[in-house]
């Protein structure tokens, strides 16, 4: 079987995992919150309508391309090149390379902060693997300017992140769409989530609050997240209908 990301990869450990996906989910929604370019995902109507389900579709399309053969990952990435094509022609303009870049490099990042947190500390040759299968997407999108290596994408992503993030009008919009959907207890966890996920120039923009009281508790589920307790704690902060897809990816990590 010809996989697009060998079955012993660090990248599948990262992404056959529930816990670290919520994680990764959690720090896009800032992220995203926060771009300049974020108005090309309002134009379709989709993000601000419902912005959990417009970021679940970007985690489930990594995972497909990420647990994937490598001919059905190539489809699923020529399927994404294909809708942003489609949205471009319908406002007239082209979303910027840079743009692109930003999504590639905030996946690689909190793919590596996510798993650190939960887990344990990445080696430099697993975080080199995680750069090197998103940076493959990156190639099959036909994206300019990517990094050459690891080294490069970090003062690439240090540069983007000075220089491509604004608060906005349609920040403090997204913001009021997450509490809305999520309701005020799950809103106060994806702030702390995000806390303790996102790069310091993300967070000293948005209004995550300085004190990581989720810390201590984030410990003690780490202890018994195996265990029946810990998985009953999770999925209780989980909105219902996203309940069974969450669940879901643990199931599909255990036949991959």
């Amino acid at each position: 079987m010809n996989l697009f990301v060998d079955e012993h990869s660090i990248v599948r450990r990262i992404w056959g995992k529930a816990d670290t996906i919520l994680f990764i989910f959690a720090g896009a929604a800032a992220e995203f919150a926060l771009n300049k370019a974020v108005d090309w995902l309002y134009f379709t109507g989709k993000l601000p309508a419902d912005p959990l389900a417009r970021l679940f579709s970007t985690v489930a399309y990594s995972r497909q391309i990420i647990f994937s053969e490598r001919d059905e990952a190539l489809k699923a990435i020529d399927k994404i090149n294909a809708i942003h094509k489609g949205v471009e022609t319908a406002r007239g303009s082209q979303i910027p390379d840079w743009a692109y870049r930003d999504v590639l490099f905030l996946l690689i990042d909190l793919s590596i902060r996510s798993y650190e947190l939960l887990e344990r500390p990445l080696s430099a040759a697993e975080k080199a693997e995680v750069f090197n299968v998103f940076n493959r997407v990156g190639e099959r999108m036909q994206l300019t300017g990517i990094p050459s290596d690891y080294q490069h994408y970090l003062q690439m992503r240090k540069e983007h992140l000075e220089h491509n993030l604004i608060n906005s009008a349609f920040t403090a919009d997204l913001y009021h769409q997450y509490k809305k959907h999520l309701g005020f207890a799950r809103y106060q966890i994806l702030k702390q989530a995000q806390l303790l996920t996102v790069p310091t120039q993300v967070s000293q923009q948005l209004p995550l609050g300085k004190i990581a009281w989720l810390w201590p508790a984030l410990k003690v589920y780490k202890a018994i997240k195996n265990l029946k307790p810990g998985k009953f704690l999770r999925d209780a902060l989980l909105p219902v209908q996203y309940k069974i897809q969450i669940q879901g990816m643990d199931q599909a990590y255990a036949l991959n």
